[in-house]
């Protein structure tokens, strides 16, 4: 049985950088130290692991911060490790990261995601209940991670509200109602794949992607739902106000 706590010991915050290791196979230098967690622990943030007995296998890290004038927090990341995904864990942490933040007044917590992750992106919007509003070009730089396979760091600004009727209906497994005049930005299923196999045709999908995204994200779309099959994954924008 999964056990999902706040972490407490230095010895938990360590282990959380061996996890960093395998899950993005990040070189030393961009590896998030314990202190990090420490200090997020201690500033009004959240450091949470998930347990196997007395081994972390996932971890969700996230800092105070301020949108739009308003406090938040901000996930910087949420991590398991693969022979625990699709198990359910990493949804236990975001659960989790929701209710203490809703304990502690806060209404919103934002995250960055590649858009070219699908399952990523399928968790985040068809799972959680997230809405995107912004799109950032090479957000990190060029990074070690294979997941980024030498591509620019394009993300997604995912906005959970945590106590929005969208998001409440999607916990609760109706899903968002998505508007009949809405667009649509799709990527390619394989798209891991090309990137490992062709790095130039994998380019010009992240650019089309970037270019779509601007254009309708400009126009005041959000993106609101998600829909993934075996040859695509395809984002749901329509017009949004808050």
């Amino acid at each position: 049985m999964i056990a999902i706590r706040q972490l407490v010991t230095l010895q938990e915050m360590h282990a959380c950088e061996q996890l960093q290791k395998v899950i993005w196979q990040f070189a030393d230098v961009e590896i998030v130290p314990h202190t990090v967690f420490v200090v997020a622990n201690k500033t009004g943030g959240e450091a949470l692991g998930a347990f196997d007995g007395d081994r972390i296998v996932g971890f969700a890290l996230a800092f105070p911060a301020v949108h739009e004038g308003r406090l938040c927090l901000h996930s910087h990341m949420t991590a398991v490790l693969p022979e625990y995904q699709n198990a359910g864990v990493g949804r236990r942490l975001k659960l989790m990261q929701r209710e203490i933040a809703i304990d502690n007044g806060i209404d919103m917590i934002e995250w960055t995601f590649d858009p070219l992750q699908l399952k990523n992106a399928h968790f985040n919007i068809a799972r959680l209940g997230v809405v995107v509003r912004q799109y950032l070009p090479n957000l990190y730089g060029r990074t070690s991670s294979n997941l980024d396979a030498g591509l620019p760091t394009d993300r997604l600004l995912a906005e959970w509200r945590l106590r929005s009727c969208g998001v409440q209906e999607t916990l609760e497994g109706g899903g968002r109602k998505i508007s009949a005049a809405h667009e649509r930005i799709a990527v390619p299923a394989n798209i891991f794949a090309i990137r490992g196999s062709d790095a130039q045709w994998a380019m010009q999908i992240q650019s089309r992607v970037r270019s779509e995204f601007q254009t309708l994200l400009q126009n005041s779309y959000a993106v609101t739902g998600f829909m993934l099959d075996e040859k695509s994954g395809t984002y749901l924008l329509e017009p949004y106000e808050e």
